[in-house]
């Protein structure tokens, strides 16, 4: 599978809202630097774990909408739109956030991502 099959994947599984998916997408020295509007932060293997579970108690549904995904070698940059079906309202879908991440893989694995993300 192509580094750009390995994003794709990863965004169109249940990976954000599942920890036990999440698994078979990260890299054990995985590290995120995320640059959201509400300040910078920086996951590694287990707290991005811990992130996907947190998500899983607020949401039944999770779907990301890729825009633009650019590949070049093992770095991929995806644009995408986040949305979510929470556990009080699992009809109506709302937007969470935009993102735009870099990653890089290795071993057919998320290695590094760097992230920047706005709330809807």
């Amino acid at each position: 599978m192509s580094a750009k099959e390995i994003v794709q994947q990863f965004y169109k599984s249940d990976a954000l809202i599942d920890s036990e998916v999440i698994k078979d997408y990260l890299h054990p020295e995985v590290i995120v630097e995320w640059n959201s509007s509400k300040g910078f932060i920086q996951l590694d293997y287990n707290s991005l774990l811990n992130l996907s579970n947190d998500l899983s108690k607020a949401y039944v549904r999770s779907k990301v909408r890729i825009s633009h995904i650019i590949g070049e070698n093992n770095l991929i940059s995806v644009r995408y739109s986040h949305f979510v079906k929470t556990i009080e309202n699992p009809r109506e879908e709302m937007l969470l956030a935009h993102f735009i991440a870099i990653w890089e893989i290795k071993d057919n694995k998320l290695y590094r991502g760097y992230q920047m993300s706005q709330l809807s």
